[in-house]
């Protein structure tokens, strides 16, 4: 292993030496790549209204097919001795049904919204992971074939536009509390809103607060979500070569490649993943305590 990773070490420093023997420190102007681009949506299928087909929406749906094709496949393929994959789906389906929906409802609520709380994950999920596959979406910069032009591959992911998680915590939002309404009424529910113990003119000012509050939440679902896989991707986009390519600088790809590598694993090993648990789990919790006896 040591040597292994003497040997990367030295094929690194190499290359870093033999780009600035070649090409110098001197600095080149870019005039026509920004790398920024890569996350501008361009009209494919023009349609009537607001309904333009854009790689943003071609990504929705395959993380929506996926969501409900790999579950309606391995549903109907349940063995009595699992297999890997279906041990593997089995423990994603106990974390979402007991740490996820049941650790922040009761069994009955549980029970009912897990198959959202469920859905919720996984669609979060396969989102940010197609993000960072590469796929031919890049239609600014084609790629020309044997004189046929094809869109370049890049990396982009639905919930890297703001629109994606905004909507998502929107159905949130109106589900949790139109759920408290229908638990307590609609004067109830507004009356849990405020803290126990708080009585008098206290309770007024508590009372915007908190309705402020709970209509924050609808920015803090949609902005973590959305603020954390962009940045990721741009992260990866200026450590990959995006950075030498502003700067004019062909050295600093070499040297900061090792960087985007390293980002691009951590990316899709943790916050792909990590981004759907706390949006599922914050949903979960939101649901749990709109109908919860005391606030």
């Amino acid at each position: 292993m040591k040597k292994v990773l003497l040997i990367i070490a030295g094929v690194y420093l190499f290359s870093l030496v033999a780009v600035v023997a070649i090409f110098g420190f001197t600095r080149r102007d870019n005039e026509e790549f920004a790398p920024q681009n890569e996350f501008r949506l361009e009209s494919w299928i023009e349609l009537p209204g607001p309904f333009d087909i854009t790689k943003a929406v071609v990504y929705l749906v395959i993380a929506g097919l996926l969501t409900t094709f790999t579950m309606l496949y391995i549903a109907n393929r349940m063995q009595a001795r699992p297999n890997r994959v279906q041990t593997a789906v089995e423990v994603l389906y106990t974390v979402m049904r007991d740490n996820i929906a049941g650790s922040n409802m009761d069994s009955k609520m549980a029970a009912k919204w897990f198959p959202f709380i469920g859905t919720l994950f996984l669609f979060i999920w396969y989102s940010n992971l197609i993000g960072y596959i590469p796929l031919p979406t890049n239609t600014e910069h084609p790629i020309e074939v044997f004189g046929v032009e094809f869109p370049a591959f890049a990396i982009y992911a639905a919930t890297a536009n703001v629109s994606i998680p905004l909507v998502l915590a929107l159905v949130v939002f109106v589900s949790y509390n139109v759920e408290g309404i229908r638990a307590k009424g609609f004067v109830g529910y507004l009356k849990s809103l405020i803290p126990g113990g708080i009585t008098g003119a206290a309770a007024v000012p508590m009372f915007f607060l908190e309705a402020l509050s709970n209509f924050m939440r609808l920015i803090s679902l949609s902005v973590r979500l959305f603020a954390n896989i962009l940045a990721g991707h741009l992260i990866i986009l200026f450590m990959s070569g995006g950075l030498a390519v502003l700067l004019g600088l062909e050295f600093l790809g070499v040297f900061t490649l090792p960087f985007g590598i390293a980002l691009f694993l951590f990316e899709v090993g943790l916050v792909a993943t990590l981004q759907a648990f706390i949006f599922a789990t914050l949903a979960a919790i939101y649901l749990g305590g709109a109908v919860a006896e005391h606030h």
